[in-house]
């Protein structure tokens, strides 16, 4: 288990981190969400002794963390921190040496990463000579390759095409199963709702929401999603609903309703059933997407973190 408690550091008069606290159990992908700038970076580089705090800690298995735990932790920073005139193959079995693999066990681990992530063919090439997706792939790979207790990654989704995005999120989620714990923050809100069991969002420095995806989603007010047959405009809404505001139509006539605290679903479909037949009928779970919106106080959350998986591959 992970625990970031009470983490503060100041830069001047900028507070990168102001009394940051949650949990990460093992066995599951957590994920760690908020705008730019708000401190996502600077506590993942404090799990790794990198950002000296003012105050605070970060405790592993109920410890404090020394170096020899941190060498069975993998990191991706957010920027490629590996050596670009060396072969792919090479590095990452230098690299799992240096987090404490025997030679034999090193270069196996990197032939397994590289056939894993799509890079056989690229293993005998020099990294500055791939393309950005594919230089993050060894990114991965290098966090990856001595099976770490802890996985720490930072927007580890940037750059890849969707086949390698599934790949990824396939091994993410076997690292969990096999007891590891698995933190990453990602802009891809769509991505993080799917994979993770869990999240923290965090707003200039502070923790501001979190909790299961599950438990998120059905926090807020409660919505009903109505769709009366042949009416495309959601008419039968017309003459307005004790406990309930008409918020959204979509083009197939589904009609997304606002309950008060004391509203009865039951007189709403009552209502509903009088127009025509009733096709759909649902209380609605809040998407990750508003969830982040609400608890950072924007008005709309930014294109970028409604993208779906694979959405940025272009720019590989």
């Amino acid at each position: 288990m992970l625990e970031l408690k009470g983490l503060t550091r100041r830069y001047g008069d900028v507070v990168a981190l102001d009394e940051l606290t949650f949990t990460v159990p093992p066995g599951q992908v957590f994920g760690f969400l908020g705008p730019n700038g708000a401190g996502k970076t600077t506590a993942m580089r404090a799990v790794f002794g990198l950002v000296k705090l003012d105050r605070g800690e970060v405790r592993w298995r109920g410890g404090a963390i020394k170096e020899r735990e941190r060498r069975g932790f993998g990191y991706m920073p957010e920027e490629r921190g590996l050596y670009p005139g060396m072969r792919v193959h090479e590095q990452l079995a230098f690299l799992g040496r240096l987090h404490g693999l025997r030679a034999v066990q090193a270069d196996d681990a990197a032939m397994h990463w590289t056939e894993r992530l799509g890079l056989s063919e690229r293993c005998e090439d020099k990294l500055e000579s791939l393309s950005l997706g594919n230089q993050q792939r060894v990114q991965l790979a290098a966090a990856l390759v001595h099976s770490p207790s802890l996985l720490v990654l930072d927007e580890p989704f940037s750059g890849l095409d969707p086949v390698a995005v599934d790949t990824m999120s396939a091994i993410l989620s076997e690292r969990a199963a096999a007891g590891a714990t698995v933190l990453f923050s990602s802009h891809q809100l769509d991505l993080v709702e799917h994979l993770c069991e869990a999240v923290a969002i965090v707003d200039r420095g502070r923790l501001v929401a979190g909790g299961t995806v599950e438990e998120l989603g059905r926090s807020g007010q409660r919505r009903l999603l109505v769709r009366v047959a042949s009416d495309r405009a959601g008419d039968w809404t017309r003459d307005g609903l004790a406990g309930a505001e008409r918020t959204a139509v979509a083009a197939d006539g589904t009609v997304t309703l606002a309950l008060s605290p004391d509203a009865d679903p039951q007189a709403v479909l009552d209502t509903a059933r009088r127009a025509g037949a009733v096709e759909h009928f649902s209380l609605a779970r809040r998407r990750l997407s508003e969830v982040f919106r609400d608890a950072v106080g924007l008005a709309e959350a930014p294109a970028e973190l409604m993208a779906p998986a694979g959405a940025q591959a272009a720019r590989a």
